[in-house]
């Protein structure tokens, strides 16, 4: 289920809900750590069906956007069951690339789950790194402009 949660902070944000299964889980019973790449990709797709930035925009321009960077803090674990509400933040950046904030929490009681950062940049198809911003990128950005505050 996806449900955006206003903020006090005017950002573009996107929230979704994910139930953990069984195979996310380690042999101790937590979500094993490299699950929780997964919950971002899931929040950056959600992200970007709510704001028009999905994959296949930047695919349909003739990019791809690796990421190049990834920070990750576990601050405390979920198991089996447990509910966990995804935020994806997009940090406004100049340039050719992505930056987004990942904050997971623990539904049943809001407990801090995880803080990540990721950087993905902009290559072209055949894997040359684009270092000016593409103009697909431009007009989103002039299109979000005014939901934002810097």
């Amino acid at each position: 289920m996806r449900h955006s949660e206003p903020g006090s902070d005017k950002r573009l944000k996107e929230s979704i809900e994910i139930k953990i299964r069984f195979s996310e889980v380690d042999s101790v019973k937590m979500a094993w750590h490299g699950s929780y790449v997964k919950y971002m990709e899931d929040g950056r797709e959600a992200f970007g069906r709510k704001y028009g930035l999905e994959y296949s925009l930047i695919f349909d321009n003739g990019y791809v956007a690796p990421i190049v960077d990834m920070h990750l803090q576990y601050k405390c674990p979920v198991t089996i069951d447990d509910e966990i509400i995804v935020e994806t933040s997009y940090i406004p950046s100049s340039g050719a690339k992505l930056l987004f904030e990942y904050d997971i929490y623990r539904k049943r009681d809001r407990a801090h789950v995880l803080h990540a950062t990721t950087i993905q940049l902009f290559t072209t198809k055949e894997g040359e790194f684009e270092i000016s911003e593409p103009k697909f990128l431009a007009q989103w950005r002039e299109k979000v402009k005014d939901l934002i505050s810097e």
